[in-house]
């Protein structure tokens, strides 16, 4: 009941995290939270529901200077993407029992002082878990990339690396249904299969099966690449840039494979950018949130036909957090990695 105090499990950073983190970098806490907002807040208190696993967290678990996103404090609750149901509020826009998805803590309960960041949830005849990805910010960091930035056009190429994750998994779907020929990489058979089975990829391959990438791309694209969706750089990036087409576009959206290394890959093969008169833009899906709206008209009627195949791999408990967190950087997950916190 509003008022009362009650236990709150939170998932806390141990502390800050040179090279692969661990699960013991991250352990299980239980504080208390009251269930009413300060009187006079603006505040919103929430109970999460669903919480979103994804790969910039790795950054947040170091001491970073000038990044466009804080640092996690250690000793404290992590925090990221969620979707969550107001227990109470002092903000005009939300009330209680409204869900919403947004920034929340890996905690059962969270005390959100910017409710103005949150999204209201409108349409609940989709799951609820699918605003922690599809219907969220990898839904919108897909669209914002891929329509935004690259700009596709009906007949063009479009190669995605690790291609079977929650961004990935859209953005070939979304160039599917524009008319492109689309491939994507990804680290296990299963995922190759996935690619090609469930998200309808004209062609997908195991790039760890292929020593030589640059080769591996010639394959595929023997014509070369309009659009590459940058998810992994390092050595994709390098034998990327060999294949790309005159006037290619290139969104970089992650670099999965260096997030871990104290020393970043070095990239050799820039000079393609100049050759080939490549754009190559890195982005920031904040920057895009207004057009959110926009998103929804087109992909929720595309969710309601059948159009738009989604996949998430759920881990059950906040306890189930780091490792599920901690396998990413593994490629443990098949499709949106998902923590169920509560189920309402």
């Amino acid at each position: 009941m509003a008022g009362d105090q009650v236990s709150n499990k939170q998932v806390i950073l141990r502390d800050f995290v040179e090279g692969f983190p661990k699960e013991s970098d991250m352990y299980i806490a239980t504080g208390t939270v009251r269930l009413d907002v300060p009187e006079g807040s603006t505040a919103v208190l929430v109970k999460n529901l669903y919480l979103s696993c994804d790969p910039y967290m790795r950054n947040r678990m170091s001491n970073l200077v000038g990044s466009y996103i804080e640092s996690f404090k250690p000793g404290s609750p992590i925090s990221g993407y969620g979707v969550c149901k107001v227990i109470d509020s002092g903000h005009p826009k939300f009330k209680k029992g409204d869900l919403v998805w947004g920034m929340t803590g890996w905690e059962e309960y969270s005390l959100i002082t910017a409710p103005e960041t949150l999204f209201k949830i409108e349409h609940t005849d989709v799951p609820l878990s699918y605003y922690t990805g599809l219907l969220g910010m990898a839904g919108m960091t897909a669209y914002a990339g891929f329509f935004k930035v690259c700009f596709p056009k009906k007949g063009e190429t479009v190669f995605i690396s690790a291609a079977s994750g929650a961004v990935g998994q859209l953005v070939g779907q979304f160039a599917k249904l524009t008319g492109c020929y689309v491939i994507g990489s990804a680290g296990s058979k299963e995922k190759v299969d996935l690619l090609k089975n469930k998200f309808k990829f004209d062609d997908a391959f195991n790039y760890k099966e292929e020593p030589d990438l640059n080769a591996a791309l010639k394959r595929y694209f023997p014509d070369g690449i309009d659009i590459y969706f940058e998810n992994v750089g390092g050595k994709m990036l390098d034998a990327v840039l060999l294949n790309m087409k005159v006037h290619g576009r290139i969104a970089a959206c992650g670099m999965i494979s260096q997030y871990n290394l104290k020393q970043h890959e070095a990239v050799h093969n820039l000079i393609q950018i100049v050759v080939k008169q490549i754009r190559m833009e890195g982005f920031i899906v904040f920057g895009y949130y207004s057009q959110y709206p926009e998103y929804l008209e087109m992909v929720l009627p595309q969710i309601r036909e059948g159009k738009i195949a989604y996949v998430e791999d759920i881990s059950e408990g906040l306890e189930s957090g780091p490792a599920a967190l901690i396998g990413l950087f593994s490629g443990k997950n098949i499709g949106k990695q998902v923590v169920a916190v509560a189920r309402e």
